[in-house]
């Protein structure tokens, strides 16, 4: 682990106290899990972001054949 400091609001900093307290946790392993939690919304979120970027990109494209057409050549008769 990388050891960082933090600057919290005395009212963080109170209420992080008190779920350390109430969880019998330490305010460090809470705060590793925020910021774990939040990396994943994050990335969730920018991964969902650039899908619905990448959806169509080859919409009305001319240059390349259909995907269909494309697909169906790799299908193997069946024997």
């Amino acid at each position: 682990m990388v050891r960082t400091q933090i600057y919290l609001t005395e009212h963080q900093r109170n209420e992080l106290s008190r779920i350390a307290k109430t969880t019998g946790r330490k305010q460090s392993e809470l705060i590793r899990q925020a910021v774990d939690q939040m990396i994943d919304q994050l990335g969730h979120h920018q991964r969902e972001a650039v899908l619905r970027e990448a959806a169509g990109i080859w919409r009305n494209r001319t240059d390349i054949q259909d995907f269909n057409t494309i697909r169906a050549a790799w299908d193997r008769p069946d024997s």
